[in-house]
């Protein structure tokens, strides 16, 4: 293995037996007993089988952010487990050189009836820290978490969020060289996502790898550059980010809401000054080209161009006949194409745009298409709320003394 690649995994594969439970010790204990006991299931249920992965394979080197994105049932956490080696692969092979240390399910290694205090302990030592080395990070590992008035605290009172940000914090103190990361930060507040997202960075900084589990595709655009996206069990793509979850999301728009019409949207690029992309810059001007066909004579229309936030509150509502040009019809087997240019004055966040063939002069829908298109943006400032104003601070620093009405009154 080449001296910067730390995990190397070569056409692995994972099949299942339906009805097959016992992947661990605690679970093939009471198989053995049901079979003893005559309960076993039929074996017509055991022949099925399932393909988890089939033929997957990538690199990593030292030092990369790695996003693994896919929808349920892709095969995203049966790679984590095989790459922890919590399960072993069916076929193929996988190089891990370092030490790795991952957090795949909130709880996991902790006991319920142990505080939070004894916890840190027992999860630094099955996470391969000596004991003097979590003496020496306990205090910063209970700083990050925030759980500071509640670490003698036994964690079966935790919430779920408690748990989370407890588990992630003793983590990723372990200097490890290739950290793991699942969806289990999605149950933590913003703000600690957000710490979550900075303290991976400096791992990464640090020279320690990230493999970065989530379906908050905007976290994985803005630390990740390379992604692979997983579709049931095979790697479907794998490249920069953007690209990767731009194709993602075109196939999860496959099923998107529109109306059937022979006037129809049939294509929508969202662009930047260097071409097609998903994420953006708060305040960058962006071009959002629609291509519109026809497969009869049409009735004239207008194209509206909406922006919506994740909640589908519309937040910006546009059209070419609103910016001054005239409605278009079409002949059978014409196109017809616009370009809108926009400024993304948008805080930080996922939105996604709406385009309808309206027709202005009885009010009338001839074609409604959402979402069309899929993008995040970033706000360099802690802007909270949908639009970004761009604030900035001129003036800062005690004011003068403040006067009374009857001085006020001399002036």
């Amino acid at each position: 293995m080449a001296s910067d690649v730390v995990l190397r995994v070569e056409n692995v594969s994972k099949r299942f037996a339906l009805g097959e439970r016992h992947d661990a010790l605690r679970d093939l204990i009471p198989s053995i007993l049901a079979n003893l006991a005559g309960r076993s299931r039929p074996n017509s249920t055991a022949k099925k089988e399932f393909w988890a992965l089939r033929d997957v394979s990538f690199e990593l080197c030292r030092g990369e952010a790695f996003g693994i994105i896919g929808a349920n049932g892709a095969g995203k956490s049966t790679m984590l487990k095989l790459i922890t080696g919590i399960m072993e692969p069916t076929s193929g092979r996988m190089d891990i050189r370092g030490r790795l240390s991952a957090l795949i399910e909130v709880g996991a290694g902790f006991h319920p009836d142990l505080t939070g205090r004894e916890n840190i302990y027992l999860n630094g030592t099955i996470l391969g820290m000596s004991r003097a080395e979590i003496d020496r990070k306990f205090e910063a590992i209970v700083e990050f978490s925030g759980l500071t008035d509640f670490i003698d605290t036994p964690v079966k009172r935790y919430s779920t969020g408690m748990y989370a940000r407890l588990g992630f914090s003793v983590a990723a103190h372990v200097d490890p060289d290739i950290l793991i990361v699942d969806e289990v930060l999605s149950v933590g507040d913003m703000a600690f996502q957000n710490r979550c997202l900075e303290r991976m960075n400096k791992i990464i900084r640090g020279g320690s790898t990230v493999i970065f589990v989530s379906h908050n595709l905007q976290a994985i655009a803005e630390l990740c550059p390379r992604t692979v996206l997983l579709d049931a069990g095979r790697v479907g793509t794998i490249g920069p980010s953007q690209e990767t979850i731009k194709t993602y999301l075109q196939c999860a728009e496959l099923g998107r809401w529109s109306q059937a019409s022979d006037l129809i949207v049939s294509q929508i690029n969202v662009r930047g000054a260097y071409g097609q992309k998903v994420a953006f810059d708060s305040g960058e001007k962006v071009w959002v080209d629609v291509e519109v066909q026809c497969s009869c004579q049409s009735q004239p229309f207008s194209v509206v161009l909406c922006v919506y936030d994740d909640k589908q509150y519309e937040v910006s509502h546009t059209s070419t006949e609103y910016l001054g040009c005239p409605a278009v019809s079409l002949k059978p087997g014409e196109r017809f194409a616009c370009t809108f240019e926009m400024d993304l004055n948008l805080a930080g966040g996922t939105f996604y745009l709406g385009v309808d063939l309206f027709r202005f002069d009885v009010e009338k829908v001839l074609y409604h298409l959402f979402p069309a298109a899929t993008i995040f943006v970033k706000s360099h400032a802690d802007v909270r709320g949908i639009v970004d104003t761009h604030p900035k601070i001129i003036a800062f620093g005690r004011a003068s003394r403040v006067r009374s009405r009857e001085e006020i009154g001399k002036t």
